[in-house]
């Protein structure tokens, strides 16, 4: 592939690239049709800002997911075939659109039509397979210059729908993918891979090996990067026209236009990006990719303004805002940087994978795909939480700075560690260099730990003991203020309509959801960030950040004219706690040996998990005094009469989270030895009984923390005659404390049998409030229903104990069938390194509990007027929970039989 082509080649590997690059365009045009389309059919059937989210993302949806597929199918059976069968597909589901009469059919042929974005994925595979590495980012990026289909969609749709109507647009794009699959069929050749492999009489290679490189993490940084400058690119191809007729007044053909001065230069400039990534290299392209994306969707995110200043000579008014002349100019800006940030994406995985091009660029494709269709849907549901418009340029600000952000503290630190030995005989300053030695190396360098040899029992004895408790009591105080503050939010939304809040039920259960969101996604990356940043100063850093949501909240609530989008705001700020329990669980593994790890994380966990219940049971005395003077600001007068100082559910925690953030950064130490390689790690991703325990421990965690977060509220509204915040820390305390005091249990029965009765625990405390909500209206049934969430918070504490048990034990069982010839000293280690591992993922996962439960109350009381069928949906996954246990651990055969009923006490293991 790397020699120059003859004659023959030449002409065949330029109708490869060129009649590849116009199917493409051909493709994208109808993968894209429902921008154009979509906006007549929103009109027609009334839908809302969500379902037309929805109808212009199912397409990409489909598309996105294929791409994996018809990757690996490219790389084995020839892109030929492949990109001639895709636009037949495409072809016939374009056709039936013209049939649709109604929402769903619309949504099935939408599907259908999606078929044509995974294209994409069959033409990167084939044009590479013609090229040499050199001229490889070149040719890619002419291919992908195909996404200008999207702005022949916008050009040409407008005025076949006004002129002929919607359905000959439809029947139009489909006669195109006819017409184009058999010029395509006709006029290429297979590639030189295929034409060798069939000469030879070489079989393809399986599925399984084609994606054996998904293993490596470059590979879904790439695909996060991909996510916005592609799925990006996507999103507001299909968004714009519709945001420019609402912002802008302007009719659906100059809509369509203005649109395309988007769509075209992100799509034909795509080349230049290759060419660029070829000449002056892929990391430059990329640097300036997010870097100027960032500035312009940060202008972009500005919502009109209008400023009253009150001057020398009376009242000064201006107005703010981005008019259509810049928006014109910066969405061309932002389209041409997209155009090169895609093709810097792509430049690398031929290089690097190229007989995987399928696979790993169809897997890059897929995730970029899925910006695509998650970001129309998250931009229509800002729309309906904000009521700010631009709110779709504020999310592709965060995106954009968070990968550039990401990529560059990835290649610093892939700079340090090549260079580490020469970083490391530098001074501090290099005004020193001319007169640093040998003698002065390391003397400015910090006060990490070098030496660190927890297992040594007469290190342990004489310093390490020490050192590592006073890291885990400053760690407690740290993370029990991080679970205050993550569930802070449960009380304050409690409070919110009887100071003056006008929310409905369904906007304040998003409020008592949206902590857990965030808070259980920030876990997933905050596991990894001690060994990056230092424990201390991590530790330090996420301490401080809790300061956000508490000042914001005492703020915010003061001012019943405060916008429901700065509370959803400080909900997502307040996940800042849940996050924290990650990192610090991992920074404290790091002090202590293994016979002491147990204990240690089990205190560490148990004790922070009681900000929950502190949090209940402080802040409901807090609000009811001006605890802080005319520095907390007046207080809220209530409907009933009397007044509340909401802001101190704020303001209270503030002076303990300084506290505690000093503590952690005199007190605390950084260790030279803690590493952990994402790498190492990921193993866990291929296991199965990590995915198990995940939901296993989403059902005892899960229930833990969305009961904690989403009691209050449902309390409320199902008994408003009954105060029921003044009892509400007690279900997280029991829970807390069942924890911690029941681990005994598990050790003399075993985790999978008490997992069992857990679930049926929980599964008959569901019921029992299920009883009591339906004979709400008779004496005593307040306390039936709060005795049922007692019993639901004990079991789930119990069943967090008993779940984290299992794992070492499942991992202990595995390693003899996963590592048959490794002795039993490398099967324990791998044991050890994997089970923390799952650990660490499923408590991430578990956290989702958080959003999703008080989120399922607010729907379903939003669709029934009760929350009966959220209850009926744990009663029913619970009841999963004990077939799944029972099924895979405790029957006879079960991994688990033979251990719990012969085995022998271990330590437990908590987290």
């Amino acid at each position: 592939m790397s020699q120059a082509p003859t004659t023959a080649d030449s002409g065949a590997q330029s109708r490869a690239l060129w009649l590849s690059t116009l199917a493409f365009t051909v493709c994208f045009a109808a993968w894209t049709i429902f921008s154009i389309l979509g906006v007549q059919i929103k009109r027609d059937l009334g839908l809302t800002e969500f379902e037309f989210g929805l109808l212009v993302g199912t397409p990409i949806l489909t598309g996105s997911l294929v791409r994996l597929v018809l990757g690996v199918w490219t790389d084995q059976y020839g892109g030929r075939v492949m990109f001639t069968l895709v636009m037949v597909t495409a072809a016939i589901a374009t056709a039936l659109l013209a049939l649709a009469y109604d929402y769903t059919t619309f949504l099935l042929a939408a599907l259908g039509i999606g078929i044509a974005g995974g294209s994409f994925a069959v033409g990167i595979a084939y044009v590479s397979k013609w090229y040499p590495k050199e001229k490889q980012g070149t040719a890619l990026g002419i291919f992908g210059a195909g996404n200008v289909g999207a702005a022949v969609t916008k050009f040409l749709a407008p005025i076949v729908l006004v002129a002929m109507g919607w359905k000959a647009v439809a029947l139009i794009w489909a006669a195109a993918l006819l017409v184009m699959a058999m010029v395509f069929f006709i006029f290429t050749r297979d590639d030189p891979d295929l034409a060798a492999r069939k000469a030879t009489g070489a079989k393809p290679e399986s599925f399984a090996a084609m994606m054996e490189p998904l293993k490596n993490v470059q590979v879904w940084r790439f695909s996060l990067y991909y996510f916005f400058v592609f799925g990006g690119f996507v999103a507001l191809a299909l968004w714009l026209p519709r945001y420019i007729i609402e912002a802008y007044g302007f009719d659906i053909k100059t809509a369509g236009m203005i649109g395309a001065a988007y769509s075209v230069p992100a799509s034909i400039f795509r080349a230049y990006g290759g060419l660029l990534s070829d000449k002056h290299g892929a990391r430059r392209v990329m640097y300036w990719t997010f870097g100027v994306s960032a500035i312009v969707t940060f202008l972009l995110s500005y919502p009109p303004t209008d400023f009253v200043m009150q001057g020398i000579g009376g009242p000064i008014a201006f107005h703010v805002g981005v008019g259509v002349a810049p928006f014109i100019v910066l969405v061309f800006v932002l389209g041409f940087f997209m155009s090169l940030g895609k093709a810097a994406v792509y430049k690398h995985i031929p290089v690097y994978y190229p007989n995987r091009v399928g696979a790993v660029g169809g897997v890059v494709g897929l995730i970029g795909g899925l910006g695509g269709f998650i970001l129309p849907m998250a931009f229509g549901l800002l729309n309906d939480l904000t009521g700010i418009r631009q709110s779709c340029f504020m999310l592709l600000f965060v995106i954009s700075a968070v990968s550039l952000l990401w990529m560059h503290a990835a290649i610093i630190r892939m700079e340090r560690e090549a260079a580490g030995a020469a970083l490391e005989s530098l001074p501090a300053l290099p005004e020193m260099q001319p007169i640093h030695g040998a003698a002065q190396q390391g003397a400015l360098r910090g006060d990490a730990i070098q030496d660190w040899r927890p297992e040594d029992p007469v290190f342990w004895e004489e310093k390490g003991r020490a050192i590592a408790r006073r890291n885990l009591w400053i760690s407690i105080p740290c993370l029990l203020l991080a679970f205050a503050v993550w569930m802070v939010w449960s009380v304050v939304v409690a409070k919110l309509p009887v100071v003056g809040f006008r929310f409905t039920t369904d906007e304040l259960f998003w409020l008592a959801a949206l902590p857990g969101l965030s808070g259980a996604t920030l876990r997933i990356f905050y596991s990894f960030m001690p060994p990056i940043f230092g424990g201390r100063l991590w530790t330090t850093l996420s301490t401080w950040s809790l300061i956000l949501p508490a000042l914001g909240i005492g703020f915010a609530v003061q001012n019943p004219n405060t916008p429901y989008w700065v509370f959803l705001i400080l909900a997502l700020l307040c996940g800042f706690g849940g996050g924290n329990f990650a990192s610090s669980m991992a920074n404290i593994s790091f002090f202590f040996p293994k016979r002491e790890k147990g204990n240690a994380l089990a205190l560490n966990a148990g004790l922070g998990n009681l900000g929950v219940s502190v949090v209940q049971f402080v802040v409901p005395m807090a609000i009811t005094a001006g605890v802080f003077g005319w520095l907390g600001g007046e207080p809220q007068a209530l409907s009933a009469g009397g007044a509340l100082w909401l802001q101190n559910a704020g303001f209270v925690w503030v002076p303990f989270i300084a506290a505690a953030a000093f503590a952690a950064w005199f007190k605390m130490d950084d260790l030279a030895a803690m590493k952990a390689s994402f790498a190492d790690q990921a193993v866990i991703f291929q296991r199965k009984h990590n995915w198990i325990m995940c939901f296993l421990y989403t059902g005892t965690f899960g229930s833990f923390i969305g009961y904690s977060a989403g009691f209050p509220l449902l309390a409320r509204t199902q008994f408003p005659e009954v105060d029921a915040l003044q009892f509400a820390f007690l279900g997280p305390l029991v829970g807390a404390l069942s924890r911690s005091l029941t681990g005994w249990v598990s050790d003399k029965w075993g985790g999978g049998r008490v997992t069992v009765w857990v679930f049926v625990l929980m599964a008959l405390g569901v019921y029992g409030v299920i009883h009591f909500l339906g004979a709400k209206g008779e004496p005593g049934a307040f306390w039936g229903f709060f005795g049922c969430f007692m019993l639901l918070f004990f079991a789930s504490g119990v069943g967090n104990a008993s779940t984290f048990q299992m794992i070492p034990a499942i991992m202990s069982k595995e390693m003899g069938r996963l590592m048959p010839e490794a002795d039993a000293t490398a099967r324990r280690a791998q044991s050890e390194k994997e089970s923390a591992a799952i650990i660490g993922f499923t408590s991430a996962i578990a956290a989702y509990g958080a959003f999703f439960i008080p989120k399922s109350y607010g729907s379903a009381i939003a669709m029934t007027g009760s929350p009966l069928a959220a209850l009926w949906a744990f009663f029913v996954f619970y009841l999963l929970c004990i077939a799944v246990t029972w099924f895979v651990y405790t029957r006879r055969g079960g991994l688990l039989h033979d251990i719990e009923r012969g085995r022998t006490p271990g330590p437990a293991v908590n987290a």
